[in-house]
C-alpha cells in the first residue's frame, strides 16, 4: 500500500498532475522581458506626468514673482540713476527730523560720475496764493532744466495750479512759519532740505509771494552759477537791533564776536544748504534765546555760516528792499509805483563786489509788490526786465 502510494508519487511527479508543483513552475523569459518593459514605460509616464505638473506650477509661480519684482530689477539694472533722479513727487509723509537727515546725506566728492547739470532751486516761502505766479511764469519758460521750484505755504492752502505751469505740483509739506520766530527759519530748512534731494541742484534762492526777477534767466542763472561766494547779509550790527539782541547763554557755541545781522531772504550753493540743513549744535541755541525782540530769522543762518563757513559769504543779498520808509517792515509797491523811472532806481548808481571785481548789478531780485503790480508788471517785463 505504501509502495502504491509512493508510485503514485511518481507518476504524478512526472505527468505534471500534482497541484502543489505548478506554484514554483518559472515563467518564460520573453514573458518577463516584456513585463519589465510594460513596468519601465509605466513608471517613465508616470516621471514625466508629474514633471510637467511640478514644472507648469512652478513656472506659474516664478512667473508671478519676477513680474512683481519688476520695478526692482529695473531699478537695479539702471545703476546710480536711482540715485540722481529728483523725486518726482514732492509731498511725502516724512517728518522733518527724518527730511533733515535725509537731505543731509550728499556727495563729498567735487566730481560728478556723471553729465550733471546745474540747476537753481527757487524756493517760495509763501502764505497761500501766489499773486504774482504769471510773471515767473514767462521768466522760467523756455528753460526747463535749469531750474526747480518748492512752494512752502501755510499747511491749509493747497496750490491748484494747470498741468502745463512750472508751479504744478511743486508743494511741499509745510508747517505754520511765524514771522521772527524759528518756525520761520524751520521753513526755510525744510525748503533746503526737500531741494537738496534733486542732487541737480546747485544754487538754492529763497523768495516770496510778493517777490520779482529784475532780469531775464539766462542772465540770473548766469550770475549765479559763475559766483564764487553765497550771498546773504551777515554784519556786525553793535547797535540795539544787532548785538543788543545777544545772550550770553549762547555761549561758548555763539560768542558775541560771531553774533551777526542779515536778510531773510538769500542766495546760496549747495554745500552752504547742505551746512544749514546739517546743523544741530547751533540750532538749539538759537531756539532757546532768541525769541523776539530777538528776531531768529535775521540772526540765526548769517551767525552760524560766518563761524562755520565766513569766506564763502558775499555779505550781501541779490535781494533789493526798500527801507527808506521807516518801521519794521520794508514798503510794499502798488500799481502806480511800476513805472520805468521806479526801476531806474532800483538798477543804477551801486556797485558792488563781485568775484574778483566789481559790478554794478547787484540786485537781482526785488520786493515787496503787491497783487495789483501783476498787470503794469507783465506789460513792462520785456522793455525793462527783459522777458
Amino acid at each position: 500500500m505504501q509502495q502504491t502510494r509512493v508510485v503514485q508519487l511518481e507518476e504524478g511527479k512526472e505527468n505534471g498532475t500534482m497541484v502543489r508543483t505548478g506554484q514554483y513552475k518559472s515563467f518564460p523569459p520573453k514573458l518577463l522581458l516584456l513585463l519589465g518593459f510594460f513596468l519601465a514605460f509605466a513608471v517613465t509616464v508616470f516621471i514625466i506626468s508629474v514633471s510637467t505638473i511640478k514644472y507648469s506650477g512652478i513656472q506659474s509661480v516664478v512667473t508671478t514673482v519676477t513680474s512683481s519684482f519688476v520695478p526692482c530689477r529695473e531699478e537695479e539694472s539702471s545703476g546710480l540713476s536711482r540715485w540722481i533722479q529728483p523725486p518726482m513727487v514732492l509731498m511725502h509723509n516724512m517728518s522733518d527730523e527724518e527730511l533733515l537727515w535725509r537731505a543731509s546725506l550728499w556727495p563729498r566728492r567735487k566730481e560728478y560720475p556723471f553729465n550733471r547739470v546745474p540747476k537753481i532751486a527757487f524756493m517760495f516761502l509763501t502764505k497761500g496764493p501766489l499773486p504774482l505766479a504769471s510773471l515767473w511764469e514767462r521768466f522760467l519758460k523756455g528753460h526747463k532744466g535749469l531750474y526747480s521750484v518748492y512752494i512752502h505755504p501755510h499747511p491749509s492752502f493747497t496750490a491748484k495750479f494747470p498741468v502745463n505751469s512750472v508751479f504744478h505740483e511743486r508743494q511741499i509739506p509745510s508747517q505754520v512759519a511765524e514771522w521772527g520766530r524759528m518756525s520761520m527759519c524751520d521753513a526755510e530748512k525744510r525748503l533746503l532740505a526737500n531741494a537738496l534731494l534733486d542732487i541737480s541742484n546747485e544754487r538754492f534762492v529763497l523768495v516770496s509771494e510778493s517777490c520779482i526777477p529784475l532780469f531775464n534767466f539766462t542772465t540770473i542763472y548766469s550770475y549765479l552759477i559763475k559766483s564764487k561766494h553765497s550771498f546773504m547779509g551777515a554784519f556786525d550790527d553793535l547797535g540795539p537791533f544787532g548785538r543788543g539782541r545777544y545772550s550770553q547763554n549762547m555761549e561758548p557755541e555763539v560768542p558775541i564776536t560771531k553774533w551777526r545781522k542779515g536778510s531773510q531772504w538769500f542766495e546760496i550753493n549747495r554745500d552752504l544748504a547742505a551746512t544749514i540743513v546739517e546743523d544741530t549744535l547751533y540750532y538749539p541755541k538759537f531756539k532757546e534765546f532768541c525769541r523776539p525782540a530777538c528776531y531768529v530769522d535775521e540772526h540765526y543762518f548769517p551767525t552760524m555760516l560766518t563761524i562755520e563757513k565766513p569766506a564763502v559769504l558775499a555779505n550781501r543779498s541779490l535781494t533789493w528792499v526798500d527801507w527808506s520808509r521807516g518801521g519794521p517792515h520794508p514798503a510794499t509797491f502798488g500799481r502806480s509805483d511800476i513805472t520805468e523811472k521806479f526801476f531806474e532806481r532800483i538798477f543804477d548808481g551801486r556797485n558792488c563786489p563781485y568775484n574778483d571785481g566789481n559790478t554794478s548789478m547787484c540786485y537781482l531780485f526785488a520786493r515787496k509788490f503787491a497783487p495789483s503790480t501783476l498787470e503794469p508788471l507783465l506789460h513792462i517785463a520785456h522793455k525793462v526786465l527783459g522777458f
